[in-house]
C-alpha cells in the first residue's frame, strides 16, 4: 500500500488537472505548445554533480523522518539554483510544510484519507507532507528522497512555465486529459531521477539502494483511470534522469503516445 499510495498522491492528484472546461475545445496531438516541447530547462545540460549528505533516520519516527527530508530538500534548492539561474531560467525555493494530518481541502484541493501523503500547491510554492506509518516503516530505504525529489519536479515545472502550459491546455476527452496528465506525471519522476544521479553516490549508498528504489515504482490499477502511468512507464522515465541526470532526458511532452502510456 506504501507505494500506491504515492502514486495517486504525489502525481495527479497534487496540483489542479486541466479545467473541465476546456473538454469541449480541440487540441491536435502531438502537443504543440513550445512552453512544453521546447522549454529552454531542456538545453540546461545536466544538472551540478554536487554532494548532499542524508540525515540519519529511524524507521517509525516522524521527527527524523521530518528532519531527512528537510535535508534533501535543501540539496534540491542547491542543485536546482544553481542549474537554473546559471542558464537565466527563475528560481525560487520551495517551502516545505509537515503535518500530522492533512486538511481536508487545502490550496484548492480535496484531499485524500490516507496515512501518508504530499501535496505541492503552485500558488505559493509550498509542499505539504504528512508522514504515517506506510512511509515511515521502510524509512531507510531511499523512498523518501525519490518523495522529496520528484515532488521537486513540481516546483521546477511550476518555475519554468511548464505547469501554467499544461493547466492551459484543452483535451477533446478524458483519455486526451489523462495522456495529458501522464506527461507531466511522468516528466516529475525523470526529473527526480536526474536529480538523484547529480548527487550519487550518496554515502553509505550502494547500487542495490538504486534498484530496489526502482522496484517500488507502481503504476496504474485496473479499473483507475490512467492519470499516472504504467509501471514500465515510470521505471523507464524514472531511469532517463538518472541515466543523464540531464533534464533533457526528460521531455515528456515531446515523446509519442507509446512513452507515456
Amino acid at each position: 500500500m506504501r507505494i500506491r499510495h504515492f502514486a495517486v498522491l504525489a502525481s495527479a492528484a497534487l496540483i489542479p488537472l486541466a479545467s473541465a472546461g476546456a473538454a469541449a475545445a480541440q487540441t491536435a496531438y502531438p502537443v504543440k505548445d513550445a512552453t512544453l516541447t521546447k522549454n529552454a530547462l531542456y538545453e540546461a545540460g545536466a544538472l551540478p554533480a554536487t554532494t548532499c549528505a542524508e540525515k540519519k533516520i529511524k524507521a517509525n519516527d516522524r521527527a527524523s523522518a521530518r528532519a531527512y527530508l528537510d535535508g534533501i530538500v535543501e540539496c534540491l534548492d542547491n542543485t536546482w539554483e544553481q542549474h537554473l539561474t546559471g542558464a537565466g531560467l527563475p528560481f525560487k525555493k520551495i517551502r516545505v510544510k509537515h503535518v500530522a494530518k492533512t486538511p481536508k481541502k487545502w490550496c484548492g484541493f480535496t484531499t485524500g484519507d490516507y496515512n501518508s501523503q504530499a501535496y505541492y500547491c503552485a500558488g505559493n510554492n509550498t509542499l505539504m507532507i504528512q508522514l504515517g506509518r506506510s512511509w515511515l516503516s521502510d524509512a531507510d530505504s531511499l523512498w523518501l528522497a525519490y518523495v522529496g525529489s520528484s515532488m521537486y519536479g513540481l516546483h521546477v515545472q511550476n518555475l519554468v512555465g511548464i505547469n501554467t502550459a499544461f493547466e492551459n491546455m484543452s483535451y477533446r476527452s478524458k483519455s486526451e486529459d489523462m495522456e495529458q496528465a501522464r506527461r507531466r506525471n511522468l516528466q516529475t519522476d525523470c526529473l527526480g531521477g536526474a536529480f538523484l544521479k547529480s548527487v550519487w553516490p550518496l554515502d553509505g549508498r550502494h547500487s542495490r539502494d538504486w534498484r530496489r528504489l526502482v522496484g517500488f515504482m507502481q503504476g496504474d490499477s485496473k479499473g483507475e483511470g490512467r492519470w499516472y502511468g504504467k509501471t514500465s512507464s515510470i521505471k523507464a522515465w524514472l531511469r532517463a534522469g538518472y541515466a543523464t541526470g540531464d533534464p533533457g532526458s526528460c521531455n515528456t511532452w515531446a515523446a509519442p503516445s507509446t512513452k507515456v502510456a
